[in-house]
């Protein structure tokens, strides 16, 4: 049975449809996810944006209507931001323990992270307003936010380039360990939580629970860091 243009108008403008097709998508992203044994290229969230993007496209939706729905997921992103204390806490005797060498990678990666984008934005001539929605891209979307919002970057801007940081991380972090022959799982967990986020720490769970542990881990060191530095960076280099 289709859907009459009078009612797609309708239904396009309720909050909840966009809400509805975004959980929908996500959760068949997940079962498509399991079926392929959590394989790279199968991950969640690049699969759902393949999915709604098309949708958005062919019924001419804009961002602003879609996010009056997906606003109720955005929400969520700030309980999500407090949970971040929960690793860190489950792992507060091995942060402690293993404290120089996880204060090392984690200064070691969160700077990098945060000049190299600069720099090669810069180096290809991108706007400045660009450059500045790039800087935060590596952590958490809700700090990554904030943080844009405050140094003059476009957050909506930040927000695609926060989901493409981690999706890539995501894609290439097992590939990239295997061919670098790091086996400690702590080492790939808190490197992929640093480098891409939340999207990376739920790749690191599905491969193994103590790499998805320390992948928590360096997600929330590397969003207080990050908060830090990139004003200071931005400073210095922009």
């Amino acid at each position: 049975m289709s859907v009459t243009p009078g009612l797609w108008s309708y239904l396009a403008a309720a909050p909840l449809t966009w809400l509805t097709v975004t959980l929908l998508a996500y959760l068949g992203a997940s079962m498509v996810s399991r079926s392929l044994d959590h394989a790279p290229l199968a991950n969640p969230v690049l699969v759902a944006v393949c999915v709604i993007a098309p949708i958005l496209w062919l019924t001419g939706t804009g961002y602003d209507s879609y996010f009056e729905g997906a606003q109720f997921i955005h929400f969520l992103l700030g309980p999500a931001t407090v949970a971040l204390a929960v690793p860190l806490y489950d792992n507060l005797a091995t942060i402690r323990r293993l404290a120089a060498p996880i204060l090392l990678a984690l200064v070691a990666g969160s700077a990098v992270a945060v000049v190299s984008a600069i720099l090669l934005a810069q180096a290809l001539g991108l706007p400045e307003p660009v450059i500045l929605s790039l800087s935060p891209k590596s952590t958490t979307a809700p700090v990554a936010l904030g943080v844009s919002e405050a140094v003059g970057g476009i957050p909506t801007l930040t927000a695609v380039l926060v989901i493409l940081t981690g999706v890539i991380g995501a894609i290439v972090v097992t590939p990239m360990m295997n061919l670098l022959r790091i086996r400690d799982w702590r080492a790939r967990g808190f490197a992929v939580g640093v480098a891409a986020h939340g999207i990376g720490t739920a790749r690191a769970f599905a491969v193994n629970e103590t790499a998805g542990a320390y992948a928590g881990v360096g997600m929330a060191l590397n969003a207080l860091l990050t908060s830090l530095i990139v004003p200071v960076f931005v400073y210095w280099l922009i």
